[in-house]
C-alpha cells in the first residue's frame, strides 16, 4: 500500500508538462516538505521517468497518450487505442489516490494529468490546475470549473480562480546574464565567434521545417560577413530529414541542445516558435526573440503566447506564413543593427518574468492543501 503523501503532483508527455511539476515539487520540499511526501506522475511514453526519477520523489508513470484531431481511418484506430490508453489511466490513477491520500492533487496538465486531476474529483480532494499557456486546453478548461484554484503563467488567462504565479522554469535559464564576459564564455562553450552578433534559432525537440528551412536561407544570405554568426538548433527529426543542410554562412548547426542556459547567454536575438516554456524561458532570461507562431496549435495558443511578449515590446511576432529566408533576414538584419532596440527588448522581457513562479505556485498549493483539511475534503 502507498503510503499517505502530501501532494499527487501530475502531468507530462512534454517538458512544458515535466519542468512546471518538478519546480513546484522542489519548491513544495523548500517550504519543509519531505521529497517522499510528494508524489510525481507522468507519461509511459517518452522519457518522463527518466527526468523525474533521481531527484527523490516517488515517480509513477501512466499508460495513454494524446488524440489525434483527424477522422481518417487510420487516425480513428490510433484514437481508439489512445481512449483505453486514458481509460486505463484512470484506473489506475483512483487506485493511487485513494491509497495515497493526498491532502491536494496538482494538475500540470498533459494526457498524464487527466486521470488523477479525476480522481482528485472523484475523492473530493482539493485539486490545484496548472496552466502555461495563454490559452487554456480543453482539459484545463473542465478541470478548472472544480479546481480549488487555477496557477497561471499570465495575467488575463481565462480561468476561474486564477493566479497569476508565472511560468516555473529550470533556476539556470533564470540566472542567465548577458555581460560581455558571460556571452564570450557561452559562445566559446557552443564553438561560436567569441565577438560576433549571434542569432540562436530553434523549434522544439524534433524541429520546425518553417523555421529551419528560413533560417539556413539567412544564414546564406549572410555568407562572407564577419559581423555574424548562427546556432542553430535543427531538430532530431529535421535533422535526420536533412531540412536546412549545406552549413552555408556563419553558422553552427546541431541537431540537439541541453545546454539551454548557454545559447540564451550567447544569443543576442533567439528565432523559434511559441511554445510555452520557450516564451517563459525567453521572458526570465531576458532574451529578444523573433516569435513564428505554430499554425494550427489547439487554440492558437502559440500565436496568444507570442503576443504575450510582443505586445510589451520584448519580441516581433512574425506569421509562419511569411517566416521566409528573405523576410526573416530582413527583419533581423534590422534588429541587429541597432543595438540600443535589442537592450530595450531585453529588459522588457525581464520585466515580464516573475522573481518567483515556483515558489509562488508551491504557496499556493500548501494553501489549498490547508482549506481541504480544514473542510473535511480530503479523504
Amino acid at each position: 500500500m502507498t503510503e499517505r503523501r502530501f501532494a499527487v503532483i501530475a502531468g507530462g508527455g512534454t517538458a512544458g508538462h515535466v519542468q512546471p511539476a518538478l519546480a513546484i515539487a522542489d519548491a513544495l520540499v523548500a517550504r519543509g516538505h519531505a521529497h517522499e511526501d510528494v508524489q510525481l506522475v507522468g507519461s509511459a511514453r517518452g522519457s518522463d521517468r527518466a527526468t523525474m526519477e533521481g531527484r527523490g520523489f516517488p515517480v509513477d508513470v501512466l499508460p495513454g497518450r494524446g488524440i489525434a484531431r483527424s477522422l481518417t481511418p487510420a487516425t480513428l484506430v490510433r484514437n481508439f487505442g489512445a481512449v483505453a490508453g486514458i481509460g486505463s489511466a484512470v484506473v489506475r490513477s483512483l487506485r493511487l489516490v485513494r491509497s495515497a491520500r493526498p491532502s491536494v492533487v496538482v494538475a500540470v496538465g498533459g494526457y498524464a494529468s487527466v486521470g488523477p486531476a479525476l480522481a482528485a474529483l472523484v475523492t473530493r480532494t482539493p485539486l490545484v490546475v496548472v496552466n502555461v499557456d495563454a490559452v487554456p486546453g480543453a482539459a484545463n478548461r473542465l478541470f478548472g470549473r472544480f479546481a480549488a484554484a487555477c496557477l497561471v503563467g499570465w495575467p488575463g488567462t481565462d480561468l476561474p480562480r486564477a493566479v497569476a504565479t508565472g511560468t516555473p522554469v529550470r533556476p539556470e535559464i533564470a540566472a542567465v546574464t548577458h555581460d560581455d564576459a558571460a556571452r564570450r564564455t557561452a559562445r566559446r562553450l557552443l564553438g561560436l565567434p567569441e565577438e560576433r552578433p549571434t542569432v540562436a534559432a530553434f523549434g522544439g525537440s524534433l524541429g520546425a521545417r518553417r523555421v529551419n528551412e528560413a533560417v539556413a536561407g539567412m544564414a546564406a544570405r549572410w555568407e562572407g560577413r564577419e559581423d555574424r554568426s548562427v546556432y542553430h538548433i535543427v531538430g532530431r527529426r529535421d535533422w535526420d530529414a536533412g531540412v536546412g543542410a549545406g552549413g552555408a554562412g556563419p553558422i553552427v548547426r546541431v541537431p540537439y541542445e541541453d545546454r539551454m542556459d548557454a545559447v540564451y547567454a550567447a544569443a543576442d536575438l533567439v528565432v523559434c516558435r511559441a511554445g510555452a516554456m520557450t516564451v517563459a524561458e525567453l521572458a526570465a532570461a531576458g532574451v529578444p526573440a523573433v516569435l513564428v507562431p505554430l499554425p494550427g496549435a489547439p487554440g492558437d495558443h502559440q500565436s496568444a503566447n507570442a503576443r504575450v511578449l510582443g505586445r510589451d515590446g520584448a519580441a516581433r511576432v512574425l506569421p509562419d506564413a511569411e517566416c521566409t529566408p528573405e523576410r526573416l533576414t530582413e527583419l533581423v538584419d534590422a534588429l541587429l543593427d541597432e543595438p540600443g532596440r535589442l537592450a530595450a527588448m531585453s529588459a522588457a522581457a525581464r520585466a515580464l518574468a516573475p522573481v518567483d513562479a515556483a515558489g509562488a505556485g508551491a504557496e499556493v498549493v500548501d494553501a489549498c492543501a490547508a482549506r481541504g483539511r480544514r473542510a473535511g475534503g480530503a479523504p
